[in-house]
């Protein structure tokens, strides 16, 4: 069985920024749709046997009519192409209530020939994959209000209840590989985390808490591939074993914290007991750049800054990030629109500046503390953080006003 195996897609993930004139779509978003192609268009040039999506098309269960729109769109080549197709529901795809339509709803509604959505956890057999020699288990992400239901448990600690969901999650696995053929390849699909998996800077994403599987779950000899979505990284959790434990990673980069991640999808060669993987890294990936600026002198600021910047050719057409650090006097010195000009051809360009103030200041030889009064204080403070003389007055008299009439609050 040849499977492709993909997940975390994410297209309206950055739907925000520059239009593309032709298509009207953000251009961001396009990137994420430009790898989508790349996928479906392999699957259908490679005729696979079967394409295996697990979990996250968008960024929340109520994506904008035309990201639908797209979707829907490379769905559709894929049911004309005659490629069955599972989705599974991920936890971006649904909603957090009980019973509300989750974003792929509409393909098991209309019934869209040779996909299949799966949103609960199920076994299926040949008869449920139009006819193909092959068994899946799966694993769609579980909300919180459906654990309570299915375990009909009320008021226990959260962490009580994903507690129970795994070890209810595990018993009707093993029922589930018990009761399989095993003559036959069983591939086990599941949006969720993993002990031991390694995450990448798909955090700032997430949305709600993780039901963990345990690693010995999904290293079940008696599976033949693990086909995972969740976590942004790729990674293999049983590298040089059987079965293969597979995240494919998110198909384009979602922030700064995948910015040294090159993409991928998965095309598995899935045999009893013997599965081989193929990654096939994604050709088309935004480039991010993030960097760290500390100049050393106020006269040559804004050049020294300007030095941290890669070469041009490395930050053409790249989404870029500076964080500069200095001390809040040399502020003037900085001039930003030659710093941006440098940075001319980046696709996006984030000049984050941390003006920083002196920890400490100077007490002049012979004075103590406990014998300044605030007044002194306030204007050592004042020194310290080189306030302007007009602030400088209004804030000291906004400071009289508090200390003599220290009741005038009540």
């Amino acid at each position: 069985m040849k499977i492709l195996h993909f997940a975390d897609a994410h297209i309206d993930m950055a739907n925000t920024g520059r239009q593309d004139p032709e298509t009207g779509l953000p251009i961001r978003v396009m990137d994420f749709l430009r790898s989508l192609d790349e996928i479906i268009d392999t699957a259908i040039q490679e005729r696979v046997d079967m394409v295996i999506f697990a979990g996250d098309a968008y960024k929340d269960r109520n994506p904008a009519p035309t990201f639908m729109r797209e979707w829907g769109r490379r769905m559709i080549k894929l049911s004309k192409a005659q490629i069955p197709t599972l989705l599974l529901v991920g936890n971006h795809d649904l909603s957090p209530s009980l019973g509300r339509a989750h974003a792929l709803e509409e393909y098991a509604t209309l019934e869209v020939p040779f996909i299949k959505v799966l949103d609960k956890p199920q076994f299926l057999g040949p008869a449920d994959l139009w006819d193909l020699p092959l068994q899946v288990i799966a694993l769609p992400w579980v909300t919180r209000s459906a654990m309570l239901a299915a375990l009909q448990s009320v008021g226990d600690e959260v962490d009580d209840i994903y507690t129970q969901m795994e070890e209810y999650l595990t018993r009707r696995v093993n029922e589930y590989l018990d009761a399989a053929d095993h003559s036959m390849p069983i591939v086990m699909a599941a949006h969720a985390s993993v002990q031991g998996a390694v995450y990448g800077g798909e955090h700032t994403v997430m949305l709600g808490n993780d039901l963990v599987l345990s690693g010995s779950l999904v290293r079940d000899t008696r599976l033949d591939y693990v086909a995972l979505g969740h976590i942004h990284k790729k990674q293999d959790l049983n590298e040089g074993g059987q079965p293969p434990v597979v995240y494919p990673g998110s198909i384009e980069r979602v922030d700064f914290g995948e910015a040294r991640d090159d993409k991928y999808f998965v095309i598995a060669d899935v045999q009893k007991h013997n599965t081989q993987l193929d990654w096939r890294q994604l050709r088309h990936i935004r480039k991010f750049w993030t960097g760290v600026a500390r100049p050393e002198n106020e006269l040559s600021v804004t050049a020294d800054i300007i030095a941290k910047l890669p070469p041009p050719e490395q930050l053409q057409d790249a989404i870029a990030r500076l964080m500069v650090f200095y001390p809040r006097e040399w502020e003037a010195y900085i001039d930003e629109a030659q710093i941006r000009a440098a940075a001319a051809g980046t696709f996006e360009f984030h000049l984050l500046k941390r003006p920083e103030i002196s920890a400490r200041s100077r007490i002049a030889e012979g004075r103590v503390v406990s014998e300044m009064t605030p007044y002194d204080l306030l204007d050592l403070y004042w020194d310290t953080v080189h306030l302007d003389p007009e602030q400088r007055a209004t804030l000291t008299g906004l400071a009289k006003e508090i200390i003599e009439n220290p009741q005038a609050e009540e």
